[in-house]
């Protein structure tokens, strides 16, 4: 464990627990402002030392919720969408807790601004003061303070784009000291570089690794008191999940195939219903503009049906503005042989010549994709999931890619979200994968607001 991994995480209990009081003084501040009281007035005589005598023991409260939530927990690299949703859950929480305790005070229930205004504050100065601390936290990193010495065992292509990473990215936090194929022709290698340079973690990267050469490095580490981490072997990604049952004394275990099975999957269809008409409202204007564009640029219909395969193997029709000329799947058959993907089924062609003038546009910022929240509507996609396939794609499928049919095709997914624009396509079906085994509304609301990011940043850096 890094040491400033523990003083950051030290520091940050005393100041949630001083924006926590900030945002609840805040909210009593707002509340007597002029304009405010003239919009409401104050029904309420609720002095400011005894305001603040109820303010500094639930803000004891809140950092314990905090903690609960695993606001302080030590775990490395934490992604600023997770952290974020997770203050904002804490913060909720917190107060829900506030607003029962409140009924038993006439006071607090009264003044219904106050807890409203405390609970947006609080989120905001929690986020914006560990934001600071983040930025703070990166900038030590990229000056070479506070980072994790590693050493990486592996040498396939996940082993690389890892490597690559750490290189390009200083602000993570890790440092290479040494890269190595394996451990059993590297043992007395391994063991001068710890006495030498020193290091405090051993990543196996390669999920090729034989188990007895994985077994032999968990317990180098373990005997030098490392920390270990690995790259989890293909089966693994599939087998996340299970259940355990018991029948005539014997213990079964049924491996899941998703975690969207019951529940999970009534709320998912309720999401996508609600969301998918808000988005629709939202960008009518913007089809109407598509739409007038895509009939002056070229002849044929706005819209463009295509074949894909849903979940279970069903066959569905997804809509996209029609960014391509007329007949293009039929022109498609004679540029096969141009295909500039390497691996899988999928075709691609960078400068493909049926794409039209407004198809490149609407392409290189999405937009052609914006009538699928249709689909979502429908049912017969959803907001999130693995993109779908055309018939004659999945019929390429190996055994391990049907994983990806267990579930409705999504208009965004975690392969969009990656931060990586050319994914292979096996680096998509494990991203998809992983998806499909964790599935949660939180991860879908968080590919959801990292899907516009992700599009501006990565098409506006060209």
């Amino acid at each position: 464990m890094k040491k400033s991994d523990l003083i950051f995480s030290a520091i940050l209990v005393p100041l949630d627990y001083v924006m926590t009081i900030l945002a609840a003084l805040t909210a009593y501040s707002l509340r007597y402002v002029d304009w405010v009281k003239e919009i409401r007035p104050v029904a309420f005589n609720l002095q400011f030392n005894q305001y603040f005598n109820y303010v500094w023991p639930i803000a004891l409260g809140w950092i314990i919720i905090f903690s609960i939530a695993g606001l302080y927990r030590i775990s490395g690299s934490k992604s600023l969408f997770d952290e974020i949703g997770k203050i904002f859950l804490a913060c909720s929480t917190a107060m829900l807790t506030v607003i029962v305790g409140a009924f038993f005070s006439r006071e607090l229930f009264n003044s219904r601004f106050i807890l409203l205004f405390a609970w947006v504050l609080a989120i905001v100065y929690v986020v914006f003061v560990r934001l600071i601390i983040r930025g703070i936290q990166r900038l030590l990193y990229g000056q070479g303070l506070g980072i994790n010495r590693i050493i990486l065992i592996g040498a396939d292509n996940s082993s690389e784009d890892i490597a690559q990473e750490i290189y390009r990215n200083k602000k993570l936090g890790y440092q290479i000291v040494a890269r190595l194929e394996n451990y059993n022709n590297n043992q007395e290698k391994i063991v001068s570089l710890f006495k030498t340079k020193g290091f405090e973690e051993i990543w196996q990267t390669d999920s090729n690794l034989s188990r007895k050469e994985n077994v032999a490095l968990l317990d180098f580490a373990n005997e030098h008191h490392l920390i270990f981490k690995y790259v989890a072997d293909f089966f693994a990604t599939q087998s996340l999940k299970f259940d355990i049952y018991t029948l005539a004394g014997i213990p079964l275990v049924e491996v899941k195939r998703t975690s969207l099975d019951g529940w999970g999957k009534i709320l998912k269809r309720l999401f996508d219903i609600i969301l998918s008409v808000f988005l629709l409202i939202i960008f009518s204007p913007v089809f109407l503009i598509l739409a007038l564009l895509i009939k002056i640029d070229s002849r044929g219909s706005v819209f463009y049906g295509a074949k894909r395969i849903g979940a279970n193997g069903r066959e569905i029709k997804i809509w996209k503005f029609r960014s391509m000329i007329v007949n293009a799947d039929k022109i498609k058959k004679k540029l096969l042989d141009k295909n500039e993907r390497e691996d899988g089924p999928l075709f691609k062609m960078e400068n493909d010549p049926r794409v039209t003038r407004v198809g490149k546009f609407i392409r290189k910022w999405s937009l052609d994709e914006l009538p699928q929240f249709y689909n979502a509507f429908n049912g017969s996609m959803s907001l999130v999931g693995p993109r779908p396939h055309e018939p004659g794609e999945v019929k390429q499928y190996k055994t391990h890619h049907q994983k990806l049919l267990n579930i409705k095709p999504g208009i965004t997914g975690m392969a969009q979200v990656s931060g990586r624009s050319d994914l292979e396509f096996e680096e998509e079906v494990r991203l998809d994968t992983f998806y499909i085994e964790n599935w949660s509304m939180w991860l879908d609301l968080v590919i959801l607001i990292k899907t516009p990011l992700i599009v501006f940043l990565r098409k506006g850096a060209k």
